[in-house]
């Protein structure tokens, strides 16, 4: 069964992808990709108390849904947050933590150690006590998130945001789970019809067997193939270059999620940004 999409608006930061309109000339295949250090997430929504409180890997995913036009988080939409991992980082610690004597936990590592802390912290930042949802499905993450937000989409009609990231864990973790890069995409979907600045209409379609879109770039395929949210990264190409086409997404058991986009006239043509 297809189930049908429209695409609002898209969030991203990655290394040497610093945002949504900065990425379209590397997605677009006019500039070579490169690992460039991350830029410095303002986190302006958040009040100052819960700023010093984040994470790198929190930040990262408020960075990648604050790039959403505010114009279309008012009302804010439920919002489903896809991680595969969680926040190793905080993990590490109190694992470190309970090695000591009296076994310090930080009560602020506690607070952010549970799996949903992004989508609780964006419902602070959005100042709305809307339905949030975080899940995980390993590499599978992004798809399961994917149709996680179609179906809540499909059943009320009312607009998802989904929000899929990833951050390299420490070591010792890093060589049971060697993630490249951090990663997060934000994408703000709805029911298929177009509507004004609609940058794309999306259809998801489970299938049988393995199937994965790569890229063609080898720097942004290395990125996409270490970091299970950058397995977005086929699909944004395809929607930069304004052509209409489908990429795989791996699902699970063996599974994989096809992804069709049509684009619509909300996204500004290649000719207009140059190399």
């Amino acid at each position: 069964m297809s189930l049908p999409l429209r695409l609002d608006a898209v969030g991203i930061v990655g290394p040497g992808l610093p945002g949504w309109t900065e990425s379209l000339p590397v997605l677009r295949g006019l500039r070579p990709h490169a690992f460039e250090p991350l830029p410095r997430p303002a986190l302006d929504r958040l009040p100052a108390r819960e700023r010093r409180r984040v994470t790198p890997t929190i930040a990262l995913a408020l960075a990648a849904a604050g790039e959403v036009p505010p114009a279309l988080l008012d009302p804010p939409p439920v919002a489903v947050f896809a991680c595969s991992g969680g926040d190793t980082e905080v993990i590490d610690r109190i694992c470190r933590a309970l090695n000591l004597p009296d076994r310090p936990v930080s009560p602020a590592n506690f607070h952010n150690s549970v799996h949903n802390a992004p989508a609780g912290y964006w419902s602070i930042a959005l100042g709305a006590g809307v339905p949030m949802t975080s899940l995980s499905a390993y590499d599978a993450s992004l798809a399961a998130g994917f149709l996680e937000a179609a179906t809540g989409v499909l059943d009320d009609g009312g607009p998802r945001l989904l929000v899929a990231y990833d951050t390299p864990p420490p070591p010792p973790l890093w060589a049971h789970r060697p993630l490249v890069a951090p990663f997060a995409v934000a994408l703000l979907l709805g029911p298929g019809t177009n509507e004004p600045g609609t940058l794309a209409r999306l259809r998801l379609d489970l299938e049988e067997g393995p199937d994965e879109t790569v890229m063609d770039d080898p720097s942004l395929e290395r990125l996409r193939a270490g970091n299970p949210a950058a397995r977005v990264l086929p699909l944004l190409a395809l929607l930069a270059r304004g052509g209409a086409g489908s990429v795989a997404l791996p699902y699970l058991k063996g599974g994989s999620l096809r992804i069709g986009l049509e684009p619509s006239a909300g996204l500004e043509p290649s000719a207009d940004l140059g190399a």
